[in-house]
């Protein structure tokens, strides 16, 4: 395996690697998933076999023992060199699910504290005879270069990489949109606030624009608005009132203040003021709308806490279903490596 450079010198190489489709390196020869890097260039049919098979997965959890055998043996590890509550909770419950063993290594504890480097984790890792690493990374590209240094015999399920994707929260939120609105020909959808610095943005543009969203709109201020991103084939709006009319769904986002290099807003006051989601705000919507965060809530910013707890609010529900989500992504996978190795 390559050595692996430390984060300044990965950010170089990862930033060439973002031109090449991650469908390069995540399906096998016969078109099934060997790693889960980006929604980005994958096929309808593949996204709505991973939503099929969470369905199947979902009542797993209502269930007095919550296990299924199917990867009784197998050995995934939980790779997170940044914060995380749902997303590494739910990748640790979908793993021991599926029976899986699982790895939990606290990056702030192990041994790149004391100089080891980043490759050097992975290939004890490796000698561990683990299957699977789900990471999340600071570095957009991250998992993607991984992806690429380990073990054939090991795959990579990004769970968030800087300000690129994170496909399995644009899965999750999928499912939870087909839970409650079936057929994605027919809405319109809004995303609200921090879209530039937003990989769950990216990835629910991608998602629900190759599963056939035709009114999909992003709303919020102009310096929190990439530039050029009407070419994702959205709606562009700086008017929330405007942007949410008639949506069927509408997910708000996170102000991600950690990853803002100058000062974007005056104030959350005012940002809430201008853009969080109010009571008054949804009746603009469709009278029958969603309203969807992939958390952590801040309330009173980007959304009032009326709304997030509210009859229309399907946020705790984006939770439950992120585990069935993972628990099919997972087992599409490792699936297919024993499919490939009968072969």
């Amino acid at each position: 395996m390559a050595k692996l450079p430390a984060n300044e010198v990965l950010k170089e190489c990862v930033d060439g690697e973002m031109a090449m489709s991650a469908a390069d390196i995540q399906l096998d020869d016969q078109g099934r998933l060997r790693h889960f890097i980006a929604i980005e260039g994958l096929p309808r049919a593949l996204l709505t076999q991973i939503l099929d098979n969470a369905e199947r997965f979902a009542p797993v959890g209502d269930r007095t023992v919550k296990k299924v055998p199917l990867l009784r043996g197998r050995t995934v590890a939980n790779l997170f060199f940044e914060p995380s509550t749902r997303t590494r909770t739910t990748f640790d419950l979908a793993a021991k699910r599926l029976s899986a063993d699982v790895l939990n290594l606290n990056i702030e504890a192990s041994s790149t504290k004391k100089g080891e480097s980043l490759a050097d984790t992975l290939r004890n890792l490796e000698a561990m005879q683990c299957d699977m690493f789900v990471v999340r990374h600071q570095v957009s590209g991250a998992a993607h270069f991984i992806a690429q240094q380990v073990a054939p015999y090991i795959s990579v399920i990004n769970g968030g990489d800087g300000r690129h994707e994170h496909p399995t929260q644009g899965m999750l939120d999928a499912f939870t949109i087909r839970r409650h609105k079936q057929d994605f020909t027919r809405l319109k959808i809004a995303i609200v606030g921090d879209v530039a610095h937003s990989r769950v943005a990216r990835s629910n543009i991608q998602a629900l624009k190759i599963l056939g969203v035709p009114d999909l709109r992003v709303v919020g201020p102009k310096t929190l608005i990439p530039p050029a991103i009407d070419a994702m084939g959205v709606t562009v709006y700086d008017d929330l009132d405007e942007g949410i009319r008639d949506c069927d769904v509408v997910i708000t986002l996170r102000l991600q203040q950690e990853r803002m290099q100058s000062a974007l807003l005056p104030s959350a006051h005012e940002y809430f003021r201008e853009y969080g989601l109010t009571a008054d705000r949804m009746r603009l919507a469709a009278p029958d709308a969603i309203v969807m965060h992939p958390g952590p809530i801040n309330r009173g910013v980007e959304i009032d806490s009326a709304v997030a707890d509210g009859a229309q609010s399907v946020i705790l529900q984006q939770v439950t279903y992120g585990i069935a989500v993972r628990m099919a992504v997972m087992a599409m996978i490792l699936g297919s490596q024993a499919q490939a190795g009968a072969a």
